[in-house]
């Protein structure tokens, strides 16, 4: 009777070993040697080889099933859990994560993956030959080196509009320092960040961002404008470095933090039936604290490089929108359209032309300071001009202008031999 014994190229190779030792060419221990087994489970193999031939070689355990697959009870349990609607979208490691979380059950994150596939809710990723970016080194030191960024996503999905996420990741540990949701990635929205982030845990040595007007004048020619932003201006007052990578890959920690934030963010404010952004700012501190705990690493220097915010500083004046201003003859000074007459005891030529500094901060309020003291001032209103009493015929008539006789234009380009050409008389 011919059958067939289906063997896996392990199994074969022990088949050669095993004859010679039978054929007494090699000893009982050389021949365990070779297949790297114990001398007693080599007699095991040996005596069952002598009984059943090639056949004894096969392990029992092919076709059976293992001793250690998972109870039909938990199964089903896990299959529910991935199949309900609320963690559409969970990758295997988060779904693991919350499964041992909500459910009281640990498997393992290839395990959660296989069951996803079976099941059809998990695509497996086909990874594509990237770009090799080198890397770099951290820096020593927290505090050293921060590195910022604003991520607009639809953080809430189809319950609320699209907004920002401003982040500050540390190099040296990756933790997120601060963050919030924001409408937009203005200077005013980092302004108030900084501040809260100042006064929580102090001012760092450099921030690292992108090249965002924000932090940096695009402008092709820089001669005629102002060459540094406001927000360099603000960090150049605190005395921090800011410096602009010149592509993403450059920040990759805060890159990578967005990416995840994108990913678990967005769930667990799902879970927590979070539908606007107020409560997103509530939430976002014990996110933060899980996600330090979970992803940060330590620095190679436990020195803090933080330096204490100065208690002399005005930060809700050094974010605001500095701009100068001269104070003319009459002692007014227009800003935003609006002008401002100053009001004090002083005689007029004391201030007659001096320039002044114009703030006016996030909630819309205008000072003016002259050499760092505050001026006293008034708007001054222009009263409207009535409208012109004009005839019906003119309404629609357009303006002409003739030129002069003598005019240049009436002789431009009329030259003969280097010399213009007159004029024709205009008889």
């Amino acid at each position: 009777m011919k059958r067939t014994i289906a063997m896996t190229d392990e199994e074969r190779s022990r088949i050669k070993v095993i004859q010679m030792a039978v054929e007494k060419r090699i000893t009982q221990k050389t021949a365990a040697e070779r297949l790297e087994i114990s001398e007693r489970h080599f007699r095991r193999l040996l005596c069952r080889y002598r009984h059943h031939g090639d056949a004894g070689l096969v392990s029992g355990h092919r076709g059976k099933p293992s001793n250690n697959r998972m109870k039909t009870s938990k199964h089903q349990t896990i299959v529910d859990f991935m199949h309900d609607p609320i963690y559409k979208g969970f990758g295997p490691t988060l779904l693991t994560e919350k499964l041992e979380e909500y459910k009281g059950l640990t498997i393992s994150k290839e395990t959660m993956r296989q069951l996803m596939i079976e099941e059809k809710v998990h695509k497996p990723k086909v990874k594509k030959q990237g770009k090799v970016h080198p890397q770099r080194e951290r820096r020593a030191c927290r505090g050293e080196l921060v590195q910022i960024d604003g991520s607009y996503h639809a953080w809430l999905e189809d319950r609320a509009d699209k907004a920002c996420l401003l982040l500050f990741v540390d190099d040296a540990t990756s933790e997120v320092l601060a963050a919030e949701f924001v409408n937009h990635e203005s200077y005013f929205s980092y302004g108030q960040l900084c501040c809260r982030y100042f006064r929580n845990i102090g001012t760092p040595t450099t921030f690292y961002s992108d090249r965002f007007s924000v932090f940096r004048v695009n402008a092709d020619n820089i001669t005629t404008t102002e060459a540094r932003t406001q927000f360099g201006r603000a960090m150049n007052d605190l005395g921090i470095e800011l410096i602009c990578a010149n592509s993403p890959q450059a920040k990759g920690r805060v890159e990578r933090a967005n990416e995840t934030f994108q990913d678990r963010l967005v769930k667990e404010l799902r879970l927590q039936h979070i539908d606007d952004y107020d409560q997103a700012n509530a939430f976002l501190p014990s996110f933060l604290q899980f996600y330090n705990h979970k992803f940060a690493v330590r620095p190679r220097s436990c020195r803090d490089m933080h330096a204490p915010l100065d208690p002399h500083s005005d930060l809700d004046h050094i974010f605001s929108i500095h701009q100068s201003r001269i104070i003319s003859k009459d002692l007014q000074i227009q800003f935003d359209k609006v002008i401002y007459q100053i009001i004090t005891s002083r005689p007029p030529y004391a201030l007659q032309g001096r320039k002044v500094t114009a703030t006016r901060n996030h909630m819309g309020q205008v000072a003016f300071f002259l050499n760092r003291l505050p001026l006293q001032v008034k708007p001054f209103h222009r009263q409207p001009k009535q409208a012109l009493i004009v005839d019906s015929k003119s309404v629609h008539r357009p303006f002409i202008s003739t030129p002069a006789s003598d005019h240049p234009w009436r002789s431009y380009g009329k030259h003969l031999n280097g010399h213009s050409i007159p004029a024709p008389s205009p008889d």
